[in-house]
């Protein structure tokens, strides 16, 4: 969660309350506004607290526009319906809620098939409040494999975790919060995630495993996952060391699956211990729901199980989080029984074939350059073409800001600093009506564009708000 702290000097004007709240007497509502930093002495109204927050919202960017997140914007009337029913259920009193476990565990279940685990009845699973949890999961899970099979070297050896510099903040997390050293493969050329040899090279006797992207937030290319475990094979066979991989399947461990069937990323490939999904990105559920799934119990060390009683017998957990709604949950269970495998595949192939169209838009404008086009995540960047000296694309950004569209403009990691690009991420609900508003709106902007002097940027540090 991001780290607040309160204002440097309190705004002391009370909150602006309309007389007509006040339905009985104007004045009294006036009089009585609420502060802003400071509980309130009295309490107010429900329908004037309610009043309150909303006007406070209205000012929030419209989430169906945002083609910043990867996070489900749209949820059909009925999984709304579900959510608000199970919202006040604990995830973790199993014994009071025994059937929101069981639709866990069959979620669990379903995964661990759906990725092709080599006894779906033996994988180790469990729901996370997303993927970051998810990751620190595995990542714990790594290391403890590592510092059992090196009890005689560790604590005094340092461990550490391959990567690509493409990987989600979550991972620089985990690295911080559980000390692990990062090593990162740099970007280079066109390449913009991880080089499978070059991350074997990184690997030695502290290497707690290397974890590999289906979906790149930077792009929304795919890591070449079976390529990495090859090329830790061969490691293996020159060297003796074993290492491990994670797949870090935010995005695409849902879309890959159904869209991409002969592409072999998953269990199928022994090196792969632990994958995690965000079940709030392209598993089509609201946030916050993710899932890490390991292939067996020697992948996920029995010490950092903790059981609870259930219904007089043992249930295991492994979580960083203690209480937390059943509501997402229950909606996974609901979307993969509404769905099925044919259904996510419709679903999955209408927002990559409008990731397409679109992408197909932006380039016949003639101003852009694509670096990907959405025939892997249903997401892709482009930049400004070299011989576009007018603006860049934070003023992209910027503008489209203007028209109700939150687009995200950054600039690539080591070694490609040099490269600033938009993404656009194409979400069920993003339709291809949308994503034509989207280009007629691009195009109309593209000629005032041209017409400035220059780029507008001065600090492309804080050119936007958005960070990959």
């Amino acid at each position: 969660m991001a780290l607040h702290k309160g204002p440097g000097k309190h705004d002391e004007r009370p909150m602006s309350v309309n007389p007509f709240f006040g339905e009985a007497n104007p004045v009294v509502e006036m009089t009585e506004a609420p502060p802003k930093h400071r509980l309130p002495e009295t309490p107010l109204p429900p329908s004037t607290a309610a009043q309150l927050v909303h006007d406070e919202l209205l000012l929030d960017g419209n989430s169906r526009l945002n083609l910043a997140t990867f996070v489900t914007t749209w949820m059909e009337p009925q999984a709304g319906e579900l959510m608000a029913e199970c919202r006040d259920k604990n995830m973790i009193d199993k014994d009071e809620y025994p059937r929101t476990a069981e639709l866990e565990r069959r979620c669990v279940a379903m995964l661990a098939d759906l990725w092709n685990a080599p006894d779906p009845a033996a994988a180790e699973g469990c729901s996370t409040t997303g993927s970051s949890e998810a990751c620190m999961l595995a990542g714990m899970a790594l290391k403890r494999r590592w510092t059992k099979r090196n009890a005689d070297r560790y604590p005094g050896a340092r461990p550490n975790l391959v990567m690509g510099i493409n990987v989600q903040v979550c991972w620089d997390k985990f690295c911080n919060f559980w000390e692990v050293e990062a090593r990162l493969v740099p970007m280079e050329g066109d390449r913009y995630h991880l080089d499978p040899q070059a991350a074997a090279e990184l690997c030695d006797e502290n290497t707690i495993g290397v974890v590999g992207i289906l979906g790149s937030t930077f792009d929304g290319s795919y890591e070449p996952i079976a390529d990495l475990c090859a090329a830790l094979d061969a490691l293996q066979e020159r060297t003796g060391l074993d290492i491990p991989v994670h797949v870090d399947g935010a995005s695409g461990a849902m879309v890959a699956p159904f869209l991409d069937e002969d592409l072999v990323w998953d269990f199928r490939l022994p090196r792969v211990a632990s994958i995690n999904t965000s079940g709030h990105k392209y598993g089509l559920v609201y946030p916050g729901v993710g899932w890490a799934l390991w292939r067996d119990k020697e992948a996920l060390p029995e010490e950092l199980v903790f059981r609870v009683n259930y219904l007089g017998g043992d249930m295991p957990t492994f979580a960083l989080n203690f209480s937390r709604p059943g509501a997402q949950v229950v909606a996974q269970y609901y979307t993969f029984l509404r769905l099925g495998r044919e259904g996510y595949r419709a679903v999955q192939q209408a927002t990559r074939d409008v990731a397409a169209s679109l992408a197909d838009r932006i380039e016949a404008i003639g101003d852009f350059r694509l670096l990907t086009r959405g025939d892997e995540l249903p997401v892709f960047a482009f930049t400004t073409a070299p011989d576009v000296q007018t603006y860049d694309v934070f003023d992209v950004s910027r503008r489209l800001r203007e028209n109700g569209w939150l687009v995200p403009a950054y600039t690539f990691p080591p070694n490609r600093e040099d490269l600033s690009v938009v993404r656009v991420v194409c979400r069920n609900g993003f339709s291809r009506d949308l994503a034509d508003l989207f280009a007629d709106d691009l195009t109309r902007l593209v000629p005032e564009l041209r017409r400035q002097p220059h780029p507008l940027t001065r600090d492309r540090a804080a050119a936007t708000g958005f960070h990959h």
